[in-house]
């Protein structure tokens, strides 16, 4: 049978054989690091905005707390925009000619709300709960980062479905005491004033709640040997104590597609 190719194409058969399964290997690759880059997921992107707003301001250096703006985090799903009025508190009274505001300003005397756009999306077809995380302990730190020295606020993390696993597969890593939730500067086992951090009632939940006699709602013996105790001093120990005390669901509970998926 005669030869179809000459000999001198035998190299280029060799690399088309090696080359094709390494060129589809990195294109796999390549598309797996686009997938998680910042690009794609918008993580470290400042979103512009109507109103230049400083976090790093407004909470790392006047230490509002997250709650006086986002006012429904702890009872809803999503944890609220501030209305005009709420801005206006303060700004009817400080830097009211400033050229920064003038947005702000339109919009109180048109009552019309300023339209801000969203840093943080979460795809439409995954359910995220604010009040429950709060609820469990988890502090607003662990998915917005350290948006107390954000002069401009960005998405910190990637909001990928196999971040979100990651914490659901071991959720200790992120608990935190109920009263440090809102804390930007909260670490275990840094001290207070020099002094050990100490549990306080309201780290602690409403079923440690016993009914006496008379109806009256006290708390719970448990409860009285807690309050006042110091806290463990690392995230390994408090994690596996508050995961406990929070009735925080198993891992099992927390990765199944419909915790997200509804």
């Amino acid at each position: 049978m005669p030869q179809i190719f000459p000999k001198g194409v035998n190299p280029l058969g060799r690399m088309l054989v090696l080359g094709l399964p390494m060129s589809f290997a990195l294109t796999c690759v390549g598309l797996a690091a686009f997938y998680r880059s910042g690009y794609a997921t918008g993580k470290d992107e400042v979103v512009p905005q109507p109103i230049a707003f400083s976090h790093a301001h407004h909470v790392g250096q006047l230490g509002i707390d997250c709650r006086y703006c986002h006012t429904s985090v702890e009872d809803s799903h999503f944890a609220g925009i501030p209305p005009t009025k709420t801005c206006m508190n303060c700004h009817q009274q400080m830097w009211t000619s400033a050229d920064i505001l003038e947005p702000l300003r339109k919009s109180y005397y048109e009552d019309k709300p300023v339209v801000w756009n969203r840093v943080h999306n979460v795809p439409h077809y995954a359910y995220f709960n604010h009040s429950i995380h709060v609820a469990k302990g988890v502090g607003c730190q662990s998915c917005h980062g350290q948006i107390d020295q954000m002069n401009l606020t960005f998405q910190s993390k990637t909001l990928l479905m196999e971040w979100c696993i990651s914490c659901h597969r071991n959720p200790q890593e992120n608990l935190r005491p109920k009263s440090e939730v809102f804390s930007m500067t909260w670490a275990p086992g840094r001290p207070v004033d020099g002094h050990a951090q100490k549990w306080k009632r309201e780290d602690l939940p409403n079923w440690g709640l016993v009914q006496e006699k008379d109806g009256k709602w006290v708390d719970s013996k448990w409860v009285g040997e807690m309050v006042g105790k110091d806290r463990p001093t690392t995230q390994a120990e408090i994690g596996k104590q508050l995961k406990e005390v929070y009735a925080v669901r198993d891992a099992g509970t927390l990765t199944g597609c419909s915790m997200c998926h509804r």
